[in-house]
């Protein structure tokens, strides 16, 4: 489902760096203005299955290298996440696109929730993104319209000029904090690591669709055409809605950051 009104950056991922990209793709979900249509499409657009990869069995557990001071406690850690995300990143684009608190456990929630249904809207670490949704069509086949996916841009040419060697040690710096949110969360026993794997292959496997991206509006949201769009996760359902070239920027930096995570 297309929520109205604002799209959020859901998403950024992994590491604050890494997890600004994932956690950021987590959290772009759009919220966009649009008219209120009962007509329905009755043939949804075909899509392209992206064919699965060999599943990663290995995950790197090799300890986080040694600083030279220790980590600050987690909830007193978003000075310094900040301070290396400005380093990394820049401070306009810091200021930009971050929500400067509870980093670190927003971060984890949003990774957390990106193969799940729905997201977590208060507890996203990205601010949120300009603009509204642009369709174009009949109101009896109602598209996303090409002009839409430059929205996305801004955040996409971000993520392209990062570093994946860099965010991954950046990350590795982090490690302990990222794990005790997650191990709050729930997940005692369970390896953030490997979540935020799991996570980045979920994201790998997103469909592309061929051709233009249908859309229905049965009552106040818009809803894809297409059952099997509708039926993804928050994170794929991003994805799709970021249009296949963004998406195949967004796929690639993945690929490399899941490369030095492994």
């Amino acid at each position: 489902m297309i929520e109205q009104k604002k799209d959020w950056l859901l998403p950024t991922a992994a590491g604050a760096g890494i997890l600004l990209l994932v956690g950021g793709i987590g959290f772009y979900l759009m919220r966009d203005d649009g008219p209120k249509l009962d007509a329905v499409v009755d043939t949804p657009q075909p899509v392209v299955e992206t064919p699965a990869s060999p599943p990663t069995s290995v995950v790197s557990t090799t300890p986080p290298p040694a600083r030279a001071v220790p980590l600050p406690p987690l909830d007193e850690s978003d000075p310094e996440v900040l301070g290396g995300l400005t380093e990394l990143l820049g401070q306009d684009a810091v200021m930009r696109h971050l929500v400067p608190e509870r980093l670190v456990r927003n971060i984890v929630v949003t990774i957390d929730n990106v193969p799940r249904r729905q997201m977590a809207l208060n507890q996203r670490p990205l601010q949120p993104t300009g603009g509204d949704l642009i369709t174009s069509g009949e109101e009896s086949a109602i598209v996303i319209a090409p002009e839409n996916y430059a929205r996305y841009e801004p955040f996409v040419g971000l993520v392209s000029k990062l570093d994946a060697k860099t965010l991954v040690s950046f990350y590795r710096g982090l490690e302990p904090l990222f794990q005790q949110a997650y191990e709050d969360l729930g997940h005692p026993d369970a390896s953030f690591n490997a979540r935020l794997n799991e996570v980045i292959e979920h994201l790998l496997q997103t469909p592309t669709p061929r051709g233009q991206v249908a859309l229905v509006q049965p009552g106040v949201l818009y809803k894809y055409a297409d059952e099997r769009l509708e039926n993804l996760s928050a994170g794929q359902k991003l994805m799709i809605r970021m249009g296949v070239d963004n998406a195949t920027v967004i796929k690639g930096k993945l690929r490399e950051i899941q490369a030095e995570l492994l």
